[in-house]
């Protein structure tokens, strides 16, 4: 299924329906007005390159419509991170994609000091110069029957891209990743028919639409369902975000689990009752935060688990099969296999291996980089990097990525688990992240970083009871904030370089 035709076909069941609740502008647009302003942006868009363009909008009406109206001209959106290194993320894109155009916008850029480069192109600009004769034209061609409509737009094929994405990057470079319509129209529905998701549903989308959670989630869950969207532009901004949940009373609502603390602490008992599912994923959930929300808004939060590649969603818990800890069941349309490292044979239940994916929501591979793709594409069947097992019911446990292991005195410790067993006894509100670190003399160790002090004799004593000695942190540091990327996760990558950094000034000091 095609996603813009999709959005038509919605737009024309549900005219008078609320498509878009914007309340970073305070503008509110029914399935009609947002079928003529796609409309409108799609021929505005016809005047720049065929091919990839870039769109470079916080979380919007405004990001939503561009996004359809790129894909009703016959470009495809590339996607772009603005809230770390905008300018060098752009340059980016356009270097690996090969494109000019960036649809972008005058008040984001003012606000993250990001400068005008060349091929930007002004969302406000482009608004401006829109005239009477384009919105009749426009008003004219949204009447038309559906089949009608359909032939005036781009058309194309189910396995062309719809979007480029780049992968986070919380360990390494980003990847440029290519989804079909295929790909995530096929996890939209699997996602959809599994949780039960219906048009009569209100999302709360306040995900960033460059990463593929957002996308997927926050922007075409709702356009496919016919829904209700209520945009917000900065995650961040829990206190804010807990009032919209409050007034607005949404039904559906997915974010991170460091976002979600922030809510958590932010909001008044309540604000959040109104939702049937509310989902953590891109990083583990916290037993804490799950029961936070349940004292404090009656509220029961699901865990799931995906990846950019996969469009996003693999496994998820919901109402009838919830298995706290676990990352929930495979959703309906997906294979899940557990490999074994070394003989990659299936793993039995409850044996730890490599989680493999295949299925219509795989990408068939990263961008231009066949030598990348074939190091995580056989047959088919996508390596994500993650290790993880099943247990006798069938439920997905994730024990942390390959490459968050570290070898400690020449065992294998996962980096994860640590992390797992240290957060049952930190305070409500401490986040932490565990890293390795390398002595030359001693040989590689643990450091637990952590957003705030913590009583470490403690909190080691009653960590031996779970962990060997090697396991346990050598180290406790504190780092506050902790960085996090704007997905949410917390920034791996960027915590072990401030640790290292920590470690060989100590060293220095001595």
């Amino acid at each position: 299924m095609l996603l813009h035709q999709q959005f038509v076909r919605m737009a024309k069941s549900h005219a008078a329906k609320m498509a878009i609740i914007d309340k970073s502008t305070g503008k509110n647009i029914n399935y009609s007005t947002a079928l003529i302003g796609a409309l409108i942006l799609s021929s505005k868009l016809e005047k720049y390159d065929k091919g990839f363009i870039g769109i470079m909008i916080p979380t919007s009406a405004g990001c939503a419509l561009a996004t359809v109206g790129a894909l009703m001209s016959g470009r495809i959106p590339v996607m772009i991170n603005y809230s770390t290194g905008a300018e060098s993320n752009a340059k980016y894109a356009r270097k690996k994609c090969r494109f000019k155009t960036i649809i972008t916008s005058k008040a984001l850029l003012e606000k993250i000091n990001c400068p005008l480069i060349d091929g930007m192109v002004l969302i406000e600009d482009i608004m401006a110069g829109v005239t009477t004769g384009d919105k009749l034209k426009a008003a004219l061609k949204s009447k038309l029957p559906v089949n009608s409509l359909l032939r005036c737009i781009h058309k194309g094929d189910e396995d062309d891209i719809c979007v480029m994405l780049f992968t986070s990057g919380s360990e390494k470079d980003p990847k440029a990743v290519p989804l079909s319509h295929r790909n995530i129209s096929s996890n939209i529905k699997s996602f959809g028919d599994y949780m039960g998701i219906t048009g009569s549903d209100i999302i709360l989308a306040n995900l960033v639409f460059y990463h593929v959670f957002g996308l997927t989630v926050n922007l075409w869950v709702p356009l496919y369902y016919g829904m209700t969207m209520i945009t917000y532009a900065n995650p961040l901004d829990f206190q804010t975000i807990s009032r919209i949940a409050r007034d607005e009373k949404p039904t559906i609502m997915v974010a991170t689990p460091s976002f979600y603390w922030g809510y958590l602490n932010k909001s008044e008992p309540g604000d959040f009752s109104s939702l049937r599912l509310m989902v953590a994923g891109a990083d583990k959930c916290p037993d804490a935060l799950r029961d936070g929300y349940m004292k404090k808004h009656g509220v029961t939060l699901f865990e799931g688990y995906g990846a950019t590649e996969t469009s996003p969603v693999i496994a998820v818990n919901k109402p009838e099969f919830d298995r706290p800890g676990s990352t929930g069941k495979v959703i309906p349309g997906l294979k899940v296999k557990i490999e074994n490292f070394e003989t990659g044979e299936e793993c039995k239940t409850g044996e730890t291996g490599k989680i493999m994916v295949k299925g219509d929501s795989v990408m068939k591979g990263y961008f231009e980089d066949p030598e990348l793709t074939a190091e995580v594409l056989n047959d088919g069947w996508y390596n994500t990097g993650d290790i993880g097992y099943f247990d006798e019911d069938g439920y997905l446990w994730h024990a942390g990525r390959f490459k968050r292991f570290a070898k400690v005195g020449g065992e294998m410790i996962s980096l994860v688990k640590v992390e797992n067993i240290l957060e049952k006894y930190l305070h409500e509100g401490v986040s932490c992240c565990v890293v390795e670190t390398a002595d030359e003399k001693k040989g590689s160790y643990i450091v637990a970083t952590v957003s705030q002090e913590v009583n470490k004799t403690e909190i080691l004593r009653k960590m031996m009871n779970d962990l060997p000695g090697i396991a346990l942190p050598r180290q406790f540091v504190v780092i506050n904030p902790l960085p996090v990327m704007s997905s949410g996760k917390i920034d791996f990558r960027t915590v072990t370089k401030m640790v290292n950094k920590i470690m060989s000034e100590q060293k220095t000091e001595f």
